[in-house]
């Protein structure tokens, strides 16, 4: 290993250097087993995607397990907009083996954490739902997710989402 990368470490790879956005900087990378890349910014986790890569904001990080050798993420999409909440789906877990993971575990398990300001979960009819209010990346705002148990009542979950909105809504802000 030569003076240069042991001192400042490997170059980020041109894939993931090619989809940044403007000012956004990578705090860590790893390879994949596969051979594609994985790269922590402060705005997403950066998977491999096609022969590319695709940012997964930390909002929509549902699930992040480091276990053994590999990273298992679960990422959530927006299945519905209620008032300013939004009701989550999960997508099936993917699995990310990294033979050199390097910091990758431990900055993901700091960006999912540091993006939640509140969680509950509350049991309801035919199961369950957390209810959480997340950060945005690169931004001040949040968003309150809902994230139900299958199974549980969809139009409960509607209900208690919209008055949960509303309430976030009405709270005072740091700034008020």
């Amino acid at each position: 290993m030569n003076l240069v990368r042991r001192i400042f470490g490997s170059p980020v790879p041109e894939v993931v250097r090619d989809a940044l956005a403007d000012e956004e900087h990578v705090l860590a990378f790893a390879a994949t087993g596969t051979g594609g890349h994985l790269a922590v910014t402060a705005l997403g986790l950066w998977v491999p995607h096609g022969d590319g890569v695709r940012r997964i904001g930390w909002d929509a990080v549902s699930k992040a397990v480091w276990r053994g050798d590999a990273l298992t993420v679960t990422e959530a999409e927006s299945a519905e907009h209620i008032g300013a909440a939004v009701v989550l789906r999960e997508l099936a877990p993917v699995r990310y083996v990294l033979p050199k993971p390097g910091r990758i575990p431990h900055l993901v398990r700091q960006r999912v954490e540091g993006s939640i300001r509140s969680r509950y979960r509350k049991e309801l009819p035919g199961g369950a739902a957390w209810f959480v209010v997340r950060k945005l990346p690169g931004t001040d705002g949040v968003v309150l997710q809902v994230r139900p148990d299958p199974g549980t009542d969809p139009e409960v979950v509607r209900a208690i989402a919209q008055e949960a909105a509303a309430a976030l809504a009405e709270r005072p802000t740091a700034e008020d």
